[in-house]
């Protein structure tokens, strides 16, 4: 049986990875700490507490002995390391935040395997460790890091202490660097949730600048069964890059939404563009499909049209996040560009 602990599994892809490992892994038990701030909802997860195999402790993963009391207690033997703060725009507004949980929180997790003797610490990161591409090209496991923003730098960082630590102490690690993910259950801060949000309530679409970024978008679940193909079968010390093979502009993505909607595209508002707002990324995800036999099996189409289904069918889950404090955000992010 493998026991895992899995941090911030009550946000956007930790819930979806745990939904995921109790559909589809009978044989674990996955204890689940999560802070629950903004990001992190109970509801991700509704109609699986109490589920054999699960258990839920709201916590910080800054509190070692706090760590270090569920690994003893539930007997844990692997670390999936989901929690972050995630959003850039964020990361600009308040960096210091990002640094306590995305560095000091993944050395806490760390000096907890290392002493608990832990047999495989998966570290989740980004592309965004790499910076941005040109017009050609994508990023391989041997791109140079160049993080363009706070968020990106504390996920470079954490990821550096990972490898330190694998290489110091012979902690058995992994990393994994996504592409932009979305699916059910994201958090209507980043690109298609805040765009679906808005168009189905005919308010205006903001768009940074010209629109014309490009991402490589990776559905959730196919995320979420790379990780598991890393945890159950990488050699420790090695880095996947995991990417959704579906390079689309923002403006791209918008639209579809749009389209698939019904909606007018006189929606659409561009906006000030986001500082430093990188240009272009995109994944090479060779190694992980040649070594692990894992390749993304939802198109961005058939992707999309997925969410937008489940944002449908789940208006009350997104009605109860975008009240109150949500507001304020989005007037803060939105409001004067």
């Amino acid at each position: 049986m493998k026991r895992l602990l899995v941090t911030g599994g009550a946000g956007f892809i930790g819930s979806n990875f745990i939904r995921m490992v109790l559909d589809e892994h009978h044989d674990c038990l996955v204890v689940n700490l999560d802070k629950l701030t903004y990001a992190g909802n109970l509801e991700n997860l509704a109609g699986i507490e109490g589920r054999q195999g699960y258990v839920f402790v709201r916590g910080d993963i800054c509190d070692g002995p706090l760590v270090e009391k569920i690994i003893d207690e539930h007997e844990i033997d692997a670390i999936v390391n989901f929690a972050a703060e995630s959003h850039v725009d964020r990361s600009i507004d308040e960096p210091k935040v990002f640094i306590e949980t995305n560095v000091t929180g993944t050395l806490t997790l760390l000096e907890a395997a290392r002493d608990k003797k832990i047999s495989r610490f998966v570290q989740i990161s980004t592309d965004e460790v790499y910076g941005s591409l040109g017009p050609e090209g994508k990023f391989t496991e041997s791109t140079a890091l160049h993080p363009n923003s706070p968020y990106s730098a504390s996920k470079a960082a954490g990821d550096h202490l990972v490898e330190a630590f694998g290489h110091t102490w012979g902690i058995p690690y992994n990393i994994t660097r996504c592409s932009n993910n979305y699916g059910p259950y994201q958090f209507p801060e980043k690109l298609i949730p805040l765009m679906l949000n808005n168009a189905l309530n005919d308010r205006p679409l903001p768009v940074y600048g010209d629109g014309l970024q490009v991402r490589d978008w990776l559905y959730v679940r196919d995320h979420c069964r790379a990780v598991w193909a890393v945890l159950a079968g990488a050699p420790a010390g090695r880095i996947y890059n995991i990417g959704g093979c579906s390079e689309k502009t923002n403006m791209e993505v918008v639209e579809l939404i749009l389209e698939r909607l019904g909606k007018a595209k006189s929606l659409i508002r561009h906006v000030t563009d986001r500082p430093g707002h990188d240009r272009r990324y995109a994944i090479d995800a060779a190694r992980i499909m040649a070594e692990l036999d894992w390749k993304p099996s939802v198109s961005f189409e058939t992707g999309l049209d997925k969410t937008i289904k489940w944002y449908l069918e789940n208006k009350a889950w997104l009605e109860n996040l975008v009240s109150g404090d949500y507001r304020s955000y989005y007037e803060k992010m939105y409001g004067n560009r």
